[in-house]
């Protein structure tokens, strides 16, 4: 005899424009770093789960690229198509958008998701950047009236304010069901992709103008340097062999930099001393290529 549950479950959709914070909520909510964090636009560019138990209750949040506008490369159509599939399987979408600052591309987002009004938190992040809280209520009062959504809460994921808050209401609106992942799962993502991930926030962080758009970072090899060193072998790709200079830098000073930055962090990841090896190499319009793009792990459905 089946033992009878009040358990729910159900899939979160967080959506956005670029640089809301939607991968610094993620992580907030799950109490571990599985989605990369950058000042640039753009940094995600996967579907990447995160789970959440909660007593007999799991939320599956699902973290996605910001709302795309550039659909020249095959990249940033795969990113698009990977927010509305994202939308359209999601039992409750968490839109977020800054407090002090609701765009036209914020509007744009408000006025997609109108028809799943009844399934949509509006979450206004960043409200430790307001320097008159006050403010918070008239613009709660303007949005409310401006979209027919379920709930509307002020939050700041980088400060874990007010996550309670958003968490009562994301698990009221979930469906009935079990966990759909076991206890212990927090993320759906391979240790390889979160190694790669890494790099790449690194790389995010060293490079700057157009480079970080045209580099990826496949991880080749993950096996013992020692009894008690982890090895990691990887690639960081790049579109034009221009940029091989501006990511090594002079006398390899950058892509030193950048290893050192990726070990620390990757020793807190794998709870163990970490050697690792990066090479630079160049593959032109990888972006653009669907092979390419599969071949270097990114999801692009069976269509």
């Amino acid at each position: 005899m089946t033992e009878k549950t009040n358990a729910r479950c159900g899939y979160v959709a967080i959506v956005g424009r670029p640089n809301v914070g939607k991968s610094t909520l993620l992580n907030s909510l799950v109490g571990q770093k599985i989605s990369i964090v950058s000042a640039k636009a753009h940094t995600t560019r996967h579907r990447i789960l995160g789970v959440l138990n909660h007593g007999e209750d799991q939320a599956i949040f699902v973290d996605t690229p910001g709302l795309q506008h550039d659909r020249k490369h095959a990249l940033h159509r795969l990113m698009a198509k990977t927010i509305n599939q994202a939308i359209a399987d999601a039992d409750t979408i968490v839109m977020l958008a800054e407090a002090a600052k609701f765009t036209a591309r914020d509007r744009e987002l408000a006025e997609l998701l109108q028809e799943r009004g009844d399934d949509t938190i509006l979450a206004l992040n960043k409200i430790d950047l307001l320097d008159d809280k006050s403010a918070l209520l008239p613009i709660l009062e303007r949005l409310g009236s401006d979209y027919p959504f379920a709930a509307f809460v002020p939050i700041s994921a980088r400060k874990q304010s007010n996550l309670g808050q958003l968490l009562t209401e994301i698990f009221g609106r979930l469906p009935a069901g079990p966990p759909l992942f076991p206890r212990g799962m927090i993320t759906d993502r391979s240790q390889q992709f979160r190694i790669a991930e890494v790099i790449r926030e690194k790389l995010l962080t060293a490079v700057h103008q157009e480079v970080p758009y045209g580099l990826t970072v496949e991880v080749e090899h993950v096996g013992r340097k020692s009894e008690d060193q982890a090895l990691v072998h990887a690639l960081i790709w790049l579109e034009r062999d221009s940029h091989k200079a501006i990511v090594i830098g002079k006398g390899g000073r950058v892509l030193k930099s950048i290893g050192r930055s990726a070990r620390l962090e990757l020793k807190e990841l794998l709870g163990e001393r970490v050697h690792l090896e990066l090479w630079v190499k160049v593959r032109e319009r990888w972006a653009d290529s669907e092979r390419e793009l599969r071949r270097l792990g990114f999801d692009l459905g069976t269509s």
